[in-house]
């Protein structure tokens, strides 16, 4: 089994086309013809479009689309894909696969925005992935023999945003679209920022190949902006200082548009909310089938938010969510039953496969089979078991508070003491690392890591409950309330939920290899708020030294249980390095920030009467 996706150090996928081995290659040149052409737009830009045509033309086919940043190649008639389609079986079925060069990447031309905007209002000569799209099936229809009138889209991250910015204004052909992963709010909860916390590491790789500056159209985008060569990321983004140091002549040095205007706009201006698709999801009419996994270290955020603005937005519209065990873009591989100390005990990538996205396609592309899938399809992780609501999150859900309070504890209970806190020290030439390891790319299993690497040090305060009596679910989102002060002006705040298995081993805290996991502190969900972002993303606000200040803010959704005998544990810190850059913990732009304006701060998280710091869980009634 092998993947067609192709992946930048920070792990974005470069390609849906993850398929079987091979062999697909043989089927692919023995069962369809490869045409390269260039389909133009209104405005003149032409954007190269890879089609593959099914041989047999005794009936009628759909078009199943991928738009992509990623290069639709192999270029040229003769040079056919190792993989194409979703997944081998719909290669099967029979479909022409139209891979497409969005404007401005590789062959088409045009110039590429950043998460391109929608415009409502486009008159002649305005353009996006919208118009783009209906453009490029409305020339299909007519230009493509042996087609049947329909068109569905799909992508994968990246092409995820392009499946969504399908459905706006779409072209009345478009009868299906399945966005995966999609990016979706870049400052809020994808990829760049998590409410305004600059995702620093994933970035700073990604966007040395992305954003490289280059004249197209072209095959090749050749070498990365600059070239590094450290093994320990952590060091490295320690030594290399203030993020304004990335601009320096060794690193992008200007050289990167996109970048420039990641540094260039920190807080939720008009570049940030013109890049916000979800606004624009109303009076969706076409069946969607938006797809994520839990542990998706990129656009877990995209996936659920895409969803629940179609649903809000258009709640009239057949809209399905599936949600299952994977990191980014894992539904698409061969096999996807085991992730870091998890066993899943089935192959959750083929059951997606098989019993949801080739049926999704043929169903309504195809008028072939049924698709009766529940409103949302998701993975309970615990119990290892598939579960389908008629809503999400499911309406008999609870929301309830799990209070921090003295000597550790979480509890249902509040605190009865008058004045009760924790403190700490945040030091950002010491801060906390994301993760346990020495790595230079993301370690992807850091959505899983044992915790216990983080809570001894002095820096993290924890919280935890007894072990529990019966199994406790959890299904939906979750909110942190803290009630917290600092001596600086600014601060970050990491909230981590945490599955604590029973110390003493037994059969069921044991790694799938057989080694112990007794005491394993294994992280369910977890998130980080910008401090200064705590009332307004649009309005950022300074901290007044050592007052009293509330931040709110979510977590992703989760379906976890917590089985009897673990215990739940939260986790509070104010740096996760270099996940996310240092806060200087001063009120100041953080672009600009010197290594001067960085400092310790103390920091406090209160529990008393007056200031209870609580989650807010989604506990399942059964």
């Amino acid at each position: 089994m092998h993947f067609r996706l192709l992946l930048m150090s920070c792990s974005f996928i470069l390609s849906a086309h993850s398929q079987q081995n091979g062999a697909m290659t043989g089927y692919i040149k023995g069962n369809y013809t490869k045409l390269d052409t260039a389909i133009t737009m209104h405005d003149g830009v032409k954007l190269y479009t890879v089609i593959y045509i099914p041989k047999d033309n005794n009936q009628k086919y759909p078009f199943l689309i991928e738009r992509t940043p990623y290069s639709a190649g192999p270029y040229g008639k003769a040079n056919y894909a190792a993989s194409i389609g979703p997944n081998f079986q719909l290669v099967k079925e029979k479909y022409i696969f139209v891979i497409q060069d969005v404007r401005g990447r590789f062959m088409s031309e045009g110039r590429n925005l950043e998460v391109t905007p929608y415009i409502p209002n486009k008159g002649e000569k305005g353009a996006d992935e919208s118009s783009d799209t209906y453009e490029t099936i409305d020339w299909l229809i007519k230009n493509i023999a042996n087609n049947n009138g329909r068109a569905g889209i799909y992508g994968i991250s990246y092409p995820g945003f392009y499946a969504t910015a399908a459905l706006p204004g779409a072209h009345p052909a478009l009868k299906a679209v399945s966005p995966q992963a999609p990016v979706t709010d870049e400052f809020i909860g994808d990829d760049a920022n998590h409410n305004g916390a600059f995702f620093l590491l994933d970035n700073f790789s990604f966007m040395n190949y992305f954003g490289k500056p280059v004249i197209g159209p072209v095959e090749d985008y050749g070498s990365e902006v600059f070239t590094t060569t450290y093994k320990d990321a952590y060091k490295f983004f320690l030594e290399l200082g203030p993020l304004k140091n990335t601009q320096s002549s060794q690193y992008f040095n200007n050289k990167s548009y996109i970048w420039n205007e990641y540094l260039e706009h920190d807080t939720y201006d008009a570049y940030w909310k013109a890049r916000n698709i979800r606004q624009h999801l109303k009076n969706i009419n076409i069946p969607v089938m938006v797809v994520g996994g839990w542990f998706d270290a990129e656009d877990l955020f995209g996936a659920l938010n895409t969803y629940k603005a179609i649903e809000k937005q258009s709640p009239k519209n057949n809209n399905k969510l599936v949600m299952g065990p994977w990191t980014h873009g894992a539904w698409a591989s061969g096999n996807w039953s085991k992730f870091g100390s998890y066993d899943f005990g089935s192959n959750t990538s083929a059951y997606f496969q098989d019993s949801l996205q080739t049926n999704f396609f043929n169903y309504y592309l195809k008028d072939k089979g049924d698709f009766d899938a529940a409103e949302a399809t998701v993975f309970e992780t615990g119990t290892n078991q598939w579960k389908k609501y008629n809503t999400w999150p499911p309406v008999n859900v609870t929301m309830t508070d799990y209070f921090l309070n003295a000597d550790n504890r979480l509890s249902l209970k509040k605190n009865t003491n008058g004045k009760s806190f924790d403190e700490y020290i945040s030091d950002p030439q010491n801060p906390v690392p994301y993760t346990k390891g020495v790595y230079r790319n993301r370690n992807n299993e850091y959505m899983i890591e044992d915790q216990r690497f983080a809570v001894s040090r002095p820096d993290v305060v924890m919280y935890e409950t007894d072990s529990l009596t019966n199994d406790l679910t959890l299904t939906g989102q979750i909110t942190a309330d803290l009630f917290v002060s600092t001596s600086g002006t600014d601060a970050d705040f990491i909230v981590k939920l945490i599955d604590v298995l029973p110390s003493i081993e037994t059969p069921n805290t044991k790694r799938p290899e057989g080694k112990s996991m007794g005491g394993f502190q294994r992280l369910v969900r977890a998130e980080v708020m910008r401090g200064k972002f705590r009332n307004s993303f649009e309005e950022p606000q300074a901290f007044k030294p050592n007052e009293i200040s509330e931040v709110k803010f979510f977590l992703n959704d989760v379906s976890h249980t917590f089985k009897k005998g673990h215990r739940l544990m939260v986790q509070v810190q104010s740096s996760w390095f270099p996940l996310v850059d240092r806060n200087p913990q001063k009120f100041i732009r953080i672009p600009d920030a010197e290594e001067k304006d960085f400092k310790k701060a103390n920091i406090n998280i209160y529990h008393d009467t007056a200031h209870q710091s609580k989650l807010i869980l989604p506990v399942l009634k059964k």
